[in-house]
């Protein structure tokens, strides 16, 4: 027996196999193409051979079947094959194929192989073994694919691999649409880009746009920053996403989440929409809201539609809302790089030590200071500090000292009825652990204060003073005792004899109306009475935060 007819019987059991299923699935596919209501069946084409080097056909044992071998080319309707020899088998219309396999249809899909079998009926080519299909820049290689002439679709099922121009892709399961240029793929998908890597469980990929549709949970991983999403696009060539169901961009500490993202990774910055957090891991501080913006290359950020900053680096969180939030990078990537945090308008915080509204703010890494501008309060407890500008000053996220400009006013709430109180020029509030400790009051202090029996706690009267400079000492956030510095003149009263004009200072106001009660009431703001609201003095007008020339939202 020659080399060909051995290698021709060695595959006898793998062609038997098939042989049998396709004449099954063969006369099932006949009986289904019977004529209905006295229409003609329309004529089905043969597979023609063209050429081969020897034929052979035993007519007693196997009159349907030929033995090509040699150089064997063969044409179905437009698609052409080659291979070192075949068997044709006349009466199911169908070929097996061996030694380079290859099939061509017009001059845009060649698809190469070990072994083929193509059935003539169903048009459908099983081929295995070095398998690649070529189509155009596009090239599947895999072990065992099988090729769907009337859909233009195959399909691998036991790995395979997906290189176009730009990427790639690897998978355990995959479709490719020659017509379409859509691929689909399943289980252990890896899409590798020279800038970045696509773990996936399901994708979709155009090798027309190079554009990745995410159909399940996948990765996208670089060196800089890494996307986790379970739905989404994501463009290869522009490298431009946009994703869904709470996807997350982590670049370095801060992590970005929405319920659905935009990423340009040239431009470096991200867009979120909808329940948003900008979570910075590392400084322990969270931005929130319904959208954020974050350009990773300067380090900026945007947070607005029920913005809220959070800080959690101490045991009790700091709650922040304004219309607008804005983080400014200065100095990125160097040993002197410091940020901004900038609130603006209508600021509420909240925690439960410390409270605070005021119309916009700044906070300055460089320096730890954080200024509150036009109408700033502070409560702490029963006390309230206000001025026409507050500058806190900050040590490790806790309040070191406060420096309250110009028509300072503090109180402090005795009762419902009861009120010390303290106003000044200027006024310096040292705090220790979180709690107002000392309290410097300079320039025109007038003080209303109510002394208490130790013994009883009841007051024993009140004491009304003027004075250049005052010092306060608080413990247990209330006022333990306190002295004037250099000229002061004062009157005590008994509580009887309090004259109806000197219970109240001047600019007595307690805000407590306007006091954000919990961390959802910073996002109701109450504003100053119009007859309550300070009237800027002839200090000059304060200072806006810097840059922030942006125009007030209508409401």
């Amino acid at each position: 027996m020659r080399q060909n007819d051995k290698r021709i019987a060695g595959a006898n059991r793998h062609r038997f196999f098939w042989v049998g299923i396709l004449c099954l699935f063969g006369i099932a596919w006949l009986s289904a193409q019977e004529p209905q209501n006295g229409q003609p069946e329309k004529k089905k084409t043969r597979v023609d051979l063209l050429y081969a080097d020897s034929a052979v056909a035993d007519k007693e044992m196997r009159p349907d079947v030929q033995v090509l071998i040699g150089s064997v080319h063969l044409r179905h309707d437009s698609m052409y094959m080659w291979c070192d020899s075949a068997l044709i088998f006349e009466k199911i219309n169908s070929v097996e194929a061996f030694g380079n396999v290859r099939m061509e249809q017009g001059d845009t899909l060649f698809i190469y192989s070990d072994y083929l079998y193509y059935d003539g009926i169903s048009q459908l080519a099983m081929l295995r073994e070095n398998v690649r299909m070529i189509n155009r820049e596009t090239e599947l290689t895999t072990d065992s694919l099988d090729y769907d002439r009337v859909r233009n679709l195959g399909y691998y099922f036991e790995g395979g691999t997906l290189a176009d121009s730009v990427n790639v892709l690897n998978s355990w399961w995959g479709e490719y649409s020659p017509a379409t240029k859509l691929a689909v793929f399943n289980h252990d998908v890896e899409l590798v880009n020279p800038r970045f890597v696509l773990y996936s469980d399901t994708l979709k990929y155009s090798t027309l746009t190079k554009v990745a549709t995410i159909l399940g949970p996948s990765d996208i991983v670089s060196d800089n920053n890494h996307i986790y999403s379970e739905r989404g696009v994501y463009n290869t060539t522009t490298e431009q996403a946009e994703l869904l169901d709470r996807s997350v961009l982590t670049n370095g500490a801060r992590k970005l989440t929405g319920d659905s993202l935009f990423y340009d990774r040239l431009a470096g910055y991200g867009e979120a929409f909808d329940n948003v957090q900008l979570n910075d891991t590392l400084n322990r501080n969270m931005l929130t809201g319904d959208y954020c913006f974050y350009n990773e290359q300067t380090g900026n950020a945007v947070a607005t539609q029920r913005a809220v900053a959070v800080d959690y680096s101490q045991g009790d969180s700091l709650f922040m809302h304004a219309d607008t939030l804005r983080l400014v990078t200065y100095n990125l990537n160097t040993d002197s790089m410091w940020r901004e945090t900038r609130a603006y308008y209508k600021v509420r915080a909240y925690r439960t030590n410390v409270q605070a509204v005021c119309d916009s703010l700044v906070y300055n890494s460089k320096d730890s200071c954080m200024t509150m501008y036009r109408d700033p309060i502070l409560w702490s407890g029963n006390q309230q500090l206000l001025g026409e500008v507050v500058k806190v000053y900050m040590n490790d996220s806790t309040i070191d000292w406060a420096h309250i400009i110009n028509q300072t006013l503090a109180v402090e709430q005795m009762d419902s009825v009861h009120y010390n109180q303290v106003s000044g020029k200027e006024m310096m509030a040292y705090f220790r652990g979180g709690e107002m400790r000392q309290v410097d009051v300079n320039g025109n202090v007038l003080v209303v204060y109510y002394p208490v029996d130790e013994k009883d706690s009841t007051m024993i009267g009140m004491d009304y003073t003027e004075g250049g400079f005052l010092r306060m000492f608080l413990k247990d956030r209330r006022m333990e005792r306190g002295s004037f510095i250099g000229k002061a003149s004062g009157t005590m009263y008994p509580m009887d004899q309090i004259p109806p004009d000197k219970s109240r200072l001047p600019s007595f106001v307690w805000f407590d109306y306007v006091r954000p009660l919990n961390k959802e009431d910073i996002f109701n703001w109450r504003g100053k009475r119009a007859d309550q609201v300070l009237k800027n003095s002839s200090r000059g007008p304060v200072l806006s935060p810097r840059e922030m020339h942006i125009e007030r939202q209508k409401k």
